[in-house]
């Protein structure tokens, strides 16, 4: 099978979850998604991450999006496994509630559709020797098309705000035909995107300077949505 790509619909899958049975695009219906990936139950930097996707999930339902999350053990694991990810973040965040589904992956089935596993670590392996997965994101759009990929190794804990931003980027793209520069953030100016002529950008984007005859930039107007 081919290696997934950027504009790649998503595989469609079922699978067992913490929340029941879903079918991915089914479950996405009209919405983003976010499916991220971890290596196994009761690790300690996915014990964090989940944690902090829970205390974030808030600023991912303002946005539309909603968040799975796989690991490769069965539902009785990961029901255990919440227990301590709430306790955690009780601890060292406030309170903290795990509302969102984990899909059960024990034979990897769903970490090989999304070519999820680790071929670089040797010590990322379960008992029988599998490789486990490591830390991939994929951030899918209501066609269910894939905007956004990124791997971590299992070693390093992931930044969600990272993928809070892209999200705001990809949005803000979708619907005010811009794209957005280096070190962006919602608020900042961005990019009056290429395809925009000068004389359609001069009536969308009344405020637009131009630095270069390929760079014109303008004010967010997601920021004012």
């Amino acid at each position: 099978m081919p290696s997934l790509r950027l504009g790649n619909v998503a595989p469609d899958f079922e699978a067992e979850t913490t929340q029941g049975p879903i079918k991915l695009h089914e479950w996405i219906g009209n919405s983003w998604a976010v499916l991220f990936s971890h290596p196994a139950d009761f690790t300690p930097v996915c014990t964090t991450e989940l944690g902090e996707v829970a205390r974030k999930k808030p600023e991912f339902d303002k946005r539309g999006v909603k968040v799975i999350g796989l690991s490769a053990n069965a539902l009785d694991s990961h029901d255990k496994w919440i227990k301590d990810i709430d306790d955690f973040g009780s601890k060292t965040s406030g309170a903290t509630h795990v509302d969102f589904p984990i899909i059960a992956d024990p034979d990897r089935t769903v970490a090989t559709l999304y070519d999820m596993l680790d071929a670089v670590d040797p010590t990322n392996v379960d008992s029988k020797g599998i490789p486990f997965t490591v830390r991939t994101v994929f951030v899918i759009d209501p066609k269910k098309i894939i905007r956004l990929m990124i791997s971590y190794p299992a070693q390093t804990g992931r930044d969600f705000n990272e993928i809070l931003r892209v999200i705001d980027s990809l949005q803000a793209g979708d619907k005010y035909r811009i794209t957005t520069p280096v070190n962006w953030k919602k608020g900042d100016d961005v990019i009056v995107h290429p395809g925009v002529s000068n004389d359609e950008a001069k009536t969308l984007f009344p405020g637009m300077k131009t630095y270069l005859p390929y760079l014109r930039m303008t004010e967010d107007p997601s920021a004012k949505a």
